[in-house]
């Protein structure tokens, strides 16, 4: 899951990327309502973490200026503004979620958790297809109740394309979800990160669909 921080904070923002990066999030970080703005228009993110208090741009014009533009990225404002009528204008902006600073880790993770699944439209966390189990809380995967044993990679590959169900993802598409800025990506990872998790699961549980790229079968 490929997320979007939004901090000027030198301190705020390294410490919540190496905590999150330890969970198993791609992060990207940057420090101005403009390099959001171009990130956003560039990369389609799972979760937008905004900082209200920006330099120049404040975090809620930005805001203001994605929903308008109709970018439905789900977003947790993450600020220092904890009277309630900052409250009430981040969520009536269009945010998700609110949480005051400072931020558990434990619970900032919670809620990242939460706020997709509403928006995929689980209640249960974990992620089902065919015989596959994925649980993205515990970081479990099981197969015909079998636990599977998997590298952070072909973890967040396998979560990435059970998230997706039938549908196709391109080999860019994956790159995109796996891998944040300044990650040298080889032309041949997805399809070793692929290989592996054949070898694991079984050559028929990963369908290669010519030309497009790879879909989890239904392989009950």
């Amino acid at each position: 899951m490929r997320l979007l921080l939004v901090e000027d904070d030198l301190m705020v923002g390294t410490g919540t990327c190496k905590a999150l990066l330890l969970e198993g999030f791609i992060v990207d970080w940057v420090r101005d309502a403009e390099k959001a703005a171009l990130a956003l228009d560039a990369v389609s993110y799972s979760l937008l973490l905004l900082d209200l208090g920006l330099p120049r741009k404040d975090g809620l014009t930005l805001l203001r200026e994605c929903r308008k533009k109709d970018n439905p990225t789900p977003t947790i404002i993450i600020t220092a503004r904890e009277d309630v009528d900052n409250r009430v204008a981040g969520l009536n902006c269009g945010a998700d979620d609110y949480l005051v600073k400072p931020v558990d880790l434990r619970e900032l993770v919670a809620r990242i958790r939460a706020v997709t699944r509403r928006h995929s439209g689980r209640a249960n966390p974990e992620l089902t297809r065919g015989s596959l189990r994925l649980n993205p809380m515990t970081h479990e995967v099981f197969q015909n109740d079998r636990p599977i044993i998997l590298s952070p990679r072909e973890f967040a590959l396998l979560q990435a394309l059970l998230r997706a169900q039938e549908n196709v993802l391109s080999r860019s598409e994956l790159e995109e979800q796996l891998y944040g800025w300044g990650q040298e990506v080889e032309s041949n990872t997805i399809d070793v990160h692929i290989h592996n998790l054949r070898k694991k699961l079984g050559t028929k549980v990963i369908r290669n669909v010519r030309g497009i790229g790879y879909v989890v079968a239904d392989t009950n």
